[in-house]
């Protein structure tokens, strides 16, 4: 199903019936990442899944988004279908939009899970450091006269190369959609917080580290940290049944 929020054309989906859950998906995703966690509480909650623009089913951004965006696209679509006081859950990037919403108090929530969350900015390793400065210089060295019939192919080759996997695969403006959100640290509103939440996290995630969520553990009033061994980032894709009886416990 879609539906218009800011004249972008929005895929969900919508199952269940009784208190209202959201689920936010993690950057390069989509809603179907969803399927197992919808499938286990479509029988007591009425359970939403959206696709964020530029992924899944919903239309491209017309021009790249910030943070604020994303909250806003969320905000939209609570009022839309009335949705109040939701249990929200997100994976990753969707994680972050959590984190800004509850700490900006621009959304009530009853509770919040957030799985393997981006948020926490971390000091980078000296590698990706000089991997980051050596792309700038060779932007700066590119913008040269000389360069002209060539730069748009020798950029892109460098991004493909210097980039992450998800940065090599996005349209341009999702591209700068990433640059604009990927380095929002979130760490001084996390003690706005005041709902629920519960952290389920990969021992051996390497794109949020678990370095980030023992950060928000403790800055998170009412927070809980479970610990999925032998995980990476979608520990609970990998885990589904040790997920499963965690949020059964954590929602009563």
């Amino acid at each position: 199903m879609k539906i218009s929020i800011n004249n972008t054309e929005i895929d969900y989906t919508v199952c269940g019936d009784g208190q209202a859950v959201l689920l936010l998906h993690g950057w390069g995703s989509n809603k179907e990442v969803w399927k197992n966690i919808t499938d286990l509480l479509c029988d007591r909650f009425k359970v939403y899944a959206l696709d964020f623009p530029g992924c899944g089913e919903s239309d491209l951004p017309k021009e790249p988004l910030v943070l604020e965006d994303y909250e806003k696209l969320v905000l939209d679509f609570c009022n839309k279908f009335d949705i109040k006081n939701p249990i929200i859950m997100g994976h990753s990037h969707g994680g972050r939009v959590i984190l800004s919403l509850l700490g900006n108090n621009l959304i009530t929530a009853d509770k919040a899970v957030l799985f393997d969350s981006a948020g926490v900015v971390i000091k980078k390793s000296f590698r990706v450091r000089a991997k980051i400065k050596t792309f700038k210089i060779l932007k700066k060295f590119l913008s040269l006269p000389f360069f002209d019939n060539e730069r748009e192919d020798i950029l892109k080759r460098a991004q493909r190369f210097f980039g992450s996997a998800d940065y090599a695969a996005a349209p341009q403006v999702m591209r700068q959609t990433m640059v604009n959100v990927v380095n929002r640290d979130l760490t001084p509103i996390l003690q706005n917080i005041n709902c629920p939440v519960l952290l389920i996290w990969g021992e051996d995630d390497t794109d949020t580290p678990l370095s980030c969520a023992k950060i928000m553990e403790q800055n998170i009033k009412d927070c809980g940290l479970c610990v999925l061994s032998g995980c990476s980032h979608y520990s609970f894709l990998q885990k589904p049944y040790d997920t499963a009886a965690i949020l059964k416990s954590f929602l009563g």
